[in-house]
Protein backbone atom coordinates (compact mmCIF):
# COMPACT_ATOMS: atom_id res chain seq x y z
CA UNK A 1 0.00 0.00 0.00
CA UNK A 2 0.99 3.28 -0.97
CA UNK A 3 0.06 7.05 -0.36
CA UNK A 4 -2.50 8.68 1.32
CA UNK A 5 -3.70 4.79 3.00
CA UNK A 6 -0.63 4.05 3.79
CA UNK A 7 0.23 6.97 5.69
CA UNK A 8 -3.36 7.05 7.52
CA UNK A 9 -3.17 2.97 8.46
CA UNK A 10 0.17 3.94 9.69
CA UNK A 11 -0.78 6.77 11.97
CA UNK A 12 -3.49 4.89 13.42
CA UNK A 13 -1.06 1.82 14.08
CA UNK A 14 1.05 4.64 16.05
CA UNK A 15 -1.85 5.94 18.11
CA UNK A 16 -2.94 2.76 19.01
CA UNK A 17 0.48 1.86 20.30
CA UNK A 18 0.92 4.64 22.33
CA UNK A 19 -2.66 3.77 24.02
CA UNK A 20 -4.49 6.39 21.98
CA UNK A 21 -8.16 5.37 21.19
CA UNK A 22 -10.05 6.60 18.24
CA UNK A 23 -14.11 7.67 19.41
CA UNK A 24 -16.56 6.38 17.04
CA UNK A 25 -18.53 9.08 16.05
CA UNK A 26 -21.78 9.34 17.76
CA UNK A 27 -24.83 8.22 15.48
CA UNK A 28 -27.18 10.79 13.56
CA UNK A 29 -30.52 10.66 13.82
CA UNK A 30 -33.40 12.84 11.86
CA UNK A 31 -35.02 15.21 14.44
CA UNK A 32 -38.05 17.79 13.78
CA UNK A 33 -37.83 20.93 14.84
CA UNK A 34 -40.16 24.33 14.34
CA UNK A 35 -41.98 26.91 15.87
CA UNK A 36 -45.48 26.19 18.05
CA UNK A 37 -48.03 28.35 19.50
CA UNK A 38 -47.02 27.43 22.99
CA UNK A 39 -42.63 28.26 21.57
CA UNK A 40 -42.32 30.24 19.12
CA UNK A 41 -39.00 29.86 18.96
CA UNK A 42 -37.75 26.62 16.93
CA UNK A 43 -37.27 23.92 19.11
CA UNK A 44 -37.39 20.07 19.09
CA UNK A 45 -40.38 18.72 18.15
CA UNK A 46 -39.94 14.53 18.20
CA UNK A 47 -37.72 12.60 15.99
CA UNK A 48 -38.58 12.02 12.47
CA UNK A 49 -39.95 8.31 12.77
CA UNK A 50 -42.76 9.61 15.27
CA UNK A 51 -43.75 12.99 13.97
CA UNK A 52 -44.56 13.50 10.25
CA UNK A 53 -42.86 16.95 9.47
CA UNK A 54 -45.86 17.76 6.31
CA UNK A 55 -48.41 16.84 8.31
CA UNK A 56 -47.53 18.96 11.33
CA UNK A 57 -47.03 22.09 9.06
CA UNK A 58 -50.24 21.58 7.01
CA UNK A 59 -52.21 20.82 10.21
CA UNK A 60 -51.29 24.36 11.44
CA UNK A 61 -49.62 23.08 14.51
CA UNK A 62 -45.91 24.52 13.92
CA UNK A 63 -44.38 26.83 10.92
CA UNK A 64 -40.94 26.61 10.02
CA UNK A 65 -40.50 23.09 10.04
CA UNK A 66 -37.49 21.71 9.17
CA UNK A 67 -35.73 17.64 10.26
CA UNK A 68 -32.28 18.03 10.95
CA UNK A 69 -29.82 15.29 11.89
CA UNK A 70 -29.09 15.15 15.80
CA UNK A 71 -26.08 13.34 17.29
CA UNK A 72 -27.12 11.33 19.90
CA UNK A 73 -24.65 9.61 22.36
Amino acid sequence: MEGPASEEAERRAEEHARGIREQTPAEKFPAVYGCTEDNPEPHFIGWRVDVDPDELFASGKAWGVTVRRVAVA
